[in-house]
């Protein structure tokens, strides 16, 4: 995978703060798997202030992505193998 922009997702939160997208993952998702900086997802490095929360519902995957530029967004997207790797890699 290249490119975030090539998957299918939905943005929950924009502009956010790192403790926004912390506080979110936390309220709204089943998991919660921490990850340090430069953990790759979707062969492409998370950026962020530890820890790092990703939420993981099933094969839905919620997590921080910083556009340089651009501020950080929380995305929502369905990938089982990614959802597999994240949980195996992460810590709960």
């Amino acid at each position: 995978m290249g490119c975030i922009e090539s998957l299918k997702y939905e943005v929950v939160l924009q502009g956010a703060s790192f403790a926004e997208c912390r506080r979110y993952v936390t309220a709204h998702c089943r998991e919660q798997v921490t990850v340090d900086p430069g953990f790759k997802i979707f062969e492409k490095p998370i950026i962020g202030i530890p820890p790092i929360l990703i939420g993981l519902d099933g094969d839905l995957i919620t997590f921080p992505y910083t556009k340089p530029c651009y501020g950080t967004f929380l995305l929502q997207t369905e990938n089982p193998s990614e959802a597999a790797r994240i949980r195996s890699l992460g810590k709960k």
